[in-house]
């Protein structure tokens, strides 16, 4: 199924969700007109903690939000009728899976509940309906980055790509790698901008847990957003290769408070080669005046840990990142590819029920699927796999192991070590920004 972005985009609101909102006193629409958008913006910075909005956030903030299928709920006996006591945002994405292949994919962000009325169900009345909507769309998987880990798991969701934050003792590191034959060059905020795009989008495949990267969000990482604060402080490098192809690229922050050392935090690095890779860090980690370099939203298999002479002047702290949630077992467990022939029927429990049901798992020697589910009366001679739909999505891009989910009791099946075997990836998953 082809879906569209827009069609997604201004879909009917679930009918079931409305009714239960609408139950509790309240109203949920979409938020679509310059008024309704203004005071939706509004309300999601009040439940982030950000300061209310000025005239100059409105404007800077509109590309940021037009692309989104944006869901208020409102309640007409308060003060202020027309903000939102609770938001919600989807968009049409893309989700990187193993293979180098991509499945449409549910993008989940903005959702916040105002002080007021937390504990009345808001937020799974709007979650419960915008996966069912997914469903209804044809979108195999949703997924969302969270800023509080504890919240999402209820919904079926998993964390299916861990993030690395790297804090770097550049007197201490040293370099191993040896020279790149190409080139780094200073290039403009702006130039940086048109090239992000293009290099990322030749990277994403080949990353199992990547995303496509929302226009307006390399605005915000380089600060170009007429409202930025700082704007200047962020320097962009790329890197050429001997035939002056640019294959690398990073954004930084230099913050240096005499006499001490600069700290040089890293906004973003995109190496489309190995010596890309390899030139960027060397730069940066030997940055004139700098004495720590910090880095988040990195893989948890980084090639930089071997090429510094003393891996122990970095210090990595893993953390949750990557939100995935499978809304269609069929459409799902088929876009992507495995690693190993092998057959497994998937007993799938689903706390929202939208996936309960038993599927069976064949994947061919080429490492392509075939996903039938099965009905009451279906056997299979297939060793069976009992677990949540939240457990199959932490497994689903191959860098969470169905054996460490079974030793931890999440999943239940005698045949551990073929599941685990099936569902490992070749590439370990990450996600390299927020969304």
């Amino acid at each position: 199924m082809t879906v569209d972005a827009e069609t997604f985009r201004t879909a009917p609101l679930d009918e079931q969700a409305a009714s239960e909102i609408a139950a509790r006193g309240l109203d949920v629409r979409l938020a679509e007109d310059d008024a309704a958008t203004l005071s939706w913006r509004a309300a999601v910075r009040r439940g982030f903690q950000d300061r209310e909005p000025e005239e100059r956030n409105h404007e800077a903030g509109r590309p940021g939000t037009a692309y989104r299928r944006r869901l208020g709920v409102y309640d007409a006996a308060g003060a202020l009728p027309d903000l939102p006591v609770a938001t919600f945002a989807t968009w049409l994405s893309e989700l990187t899976v193993p293979g180098e292949r991509a499945v449409p994919a549910s993008a989940i962000s903005s959702v916040t509940v105002a002080a007021t009325h937390r504990r009345r169900g808001l937020a799974r009345s709007l979650m419960a309906g915008e996966l069912r909507e997914a469903a209804r769309a044809g979108l195999p998987v949703a997924m969302l980055t969270a800023s509080e880990a504890t919240i999402y798991g209820r919904f079926g969701f998993a964390a299916a790509a861990a993030a690395a934050t790297w804090r770097i003792d550049t007197g201490r590191a040293g370099w191993l790698s040896g020279d790149a034959p190409g080139r780094i060059d200073y290039v403009s905020r702006e130039d940086a901008r048109r090239i992000a795009p293009e290099l990322h989008e030749r990277i994403r495949l080949r990353l199992p847990g990547e995303v496509i990267v929302p226009g307006p969000h390399w605005d915000d990482m380089l600060r170009l957003r007429s409202d930025a604060e700082a704007a200047g402080a962020v320097r962009a490098i790329q890197y050429r290769d001997a035939a002056g192809d640019i294959q690398g690229l990073a954004a930084f922050t230099l913050d240096r408070k005499p006499p001490t050392p600069a700290t040089l935090e890293v906004v973003f690095l995109y190496a489309a080669t190995d010596d890309a890779y390899a030139a960027l860090w060397r730069f940066l980690l030997e940055h004139d005046l700098v004495g720590t370099v910090v880095a988040t939203e990195r893989s948890t298999d980084e090639p930089l840990w071997w090429m510094i002479a003393d891996q122990r002047a970095a210090e990595i702290k893993l953390r949750d990142h990557q939100y995935v949630r499978i809304v269609d077992v069929v459409a799902a467990l088929e876009a992507r590819r495995y690693e190993r022939a092998g057959s497994v029927v998937l007993d799938v429990t689903d706390p929202l029920g939208i996936t309960s049901g038993r599927y069976l798992l064949d994947v061919t020697d080429d490492g392509d699927a075939h996903v039938r589910r099965l009905g009451e009366g279906d056997v299979s001679e297939a060793p069976l796999v009992a677990l949540g739909i939240a457990e199959l999505s932490a497994v689903y891009l191959g860098g969470v192991r169905a054996r460490t989910l079974a030793a931890a009791g999440r999943i239940r099946t005698d045949a551990v070590d073929q599941v685990d075997a099936l569902f490992r990836g070749a590439i370990t998953p990450r996600l390299t920004f927020w969304y």
